[in-house]
C-alpha cells in the first residue's frame, strides 16, 4: 500500500492499518489470532494498532507473537512496520507513562514503538504525561508520541503546553455513523498537521450490511465496507484502522485505501450520512 500521511514532525504513516481491539483476550483463539495479524502483514498492511488495554496486554502479545514470526521469515522488515500502542490513563504519570512503556514493548517484543499514545486524558497532569513522552522519545523507546479520544478542548490544552506542540495524531471514534469530529475537530487538527486516526470506522462491522451503502458499491464491483472506508479516506489528513481477522476482510479493507470515489458517489453517501451541522460531544466505545 502506498498511500500515507505526512505526521508533524517528519515521517509518515499509511492512511489505513489494522486495528487490534478485543484481540488477544481468550487464550484458546491465540493461534488463530496470530495467524491472522501475520496473514494482514504477508498481505502488506503495515499499520497495526493496539494498546495495554486491549486484553490486558494479550493484543500486544499477539501482536509481537505475528511480527516476529513475519521478520524470522523474512516476510517484512521491522523498519517497514509502524507500530501503535497506547497507554492507559492511570498509568500516565511521568514515572507510570515509561513503565507502562517497557511494559509494552516487552509484549510486543520491540525495541521501539514507532507511535505511542495516552488512551485517554486522565487524572494526571498532563505536563507530567507529556515530559514522560518526550523523555521516551529521547531515548530511543518510542519514535513519537500522540493522543487518542480527545477533543478540540483537550487538544487546545495539550497544545498550549510546550511539549504539547510535538503531538503527532489523534486517535478518535469516527466513521460514517458518527461524523461528528468531522464538525471542529478534524478542521482542528488540519490547521496543526495532526493526522486524525479512525477507529471503529466501519462501526464494528454495521456499515458492512447497510443496503444503502451496498447498492452504491455494487455499481463499483465492491463492498458497502469498502465504500464506507473509502469515503473516510477520501478526507485529507485522515487514517482508518478497521479491526479483521477473517481473510477476505483483510483483503477488502485493505483494497479500500486505493479506492477513488466520484464527486457524485461522495455526495450520494453524504446524502445518506449527513455530515455534522454542530458540534456533539466526542463519542467513545
Amino acid at each position: 500500500m502506498t498511500r500515507a500521511v505526512s505526521l508533524p514532525s517528519g515521517g509518515s504513516m499509511p492512511v489505513l492499518g489494522l486495528g487490534t481491539w478485543r484481540l488477544g483476550e481468550v487464550a484458546n483463539r491465540r493461534d488463530a489470532e496470530v495467524a491472522a495479524v501475520r496473514s494482514a502483514i504477508a498481505m502488506g498492511y503495515r499499520l497495526i494498532d493496539t494498546a495495554e488495554m486491549y486484553g490486558d496486554g494479550g493484543s500486544e502479545e499477539v501482536v509481537g507473537l505475528a511480527i516476529a514470526e513475519a521478520i524470522r521469515a523474512g516476510e517484512v522488515r521491522r523498519d517497514e512496520l509502524f507500530i501503535v500502542s497506547k497507554v492507559l490513563p492511570h498509568n500516565a504519570s511521568r514515572k507510570g507513562t515509561v513503565q507502562a512503556c517497557a511494559r509494552s514493548l516487552g509484549r510486543l517484543g520491540i525495541d521501539r514503538i514507532d507511535l505511542y499514545l495516552l488512551h485517554w486524558q486522565g487524572s494526571h497532569p498532563l505536563r507530567d504525561t507529556c515530559a514522560a513522552l518526550q523523555a521516551l522519545v529521547a531515548q530511543g523507546d518510542i519514535g513519537q508520541w500522540g493522543v487518542s479520544n480527545f477533543d478540540v478542548d483537550d487538544m487546545a490544552e495539550l497544545n498550549a503546553l510546550g511539549e504539547g506542540k510535538a503531538c503527532a495524531a489523534n486517535q478518535v471514534y469516527y466513521s460514517l455513523g458518527e461524523r461528528g469530529p468531522e464538525f471542529s475537530l478534524l478542521p482542528w487538527l488540519r490547521n496543526h498537521g495532526q493526522p486524525m486516526m479512525a477507529y471503529s470506522p466501519i462501526d464494528q462491522g454495521a456499515l458492512a450490511t447497510s443496503p444503502e451503502l451496498g447498492a452504491l458499491a455494487a455499481r463499483r464491483g465492491v463492498t458497502a465496507a469498502q465504500i464506507a472506508l473509502a469515503r473516510l479516506l477520501a478526507e485529507p489528513g485522515v487514517v482508518a484502522i478497521p479491526k479483521a481477522v477473517r481473510a477476505v476482510h483483510l483483503r477488502e479493507n485493505l483494497a479500500a485505501a486505493e479506492l477513488t470515489l466520484e464527486p457524485e458517489e461522495i455526495a450520494a453517501i453524504d446524502r445518506l450520512y449527513p455530515p455534522p451541522r454542530r458540534k456533539a460531544p466526542l463519542a467513545m466505545i
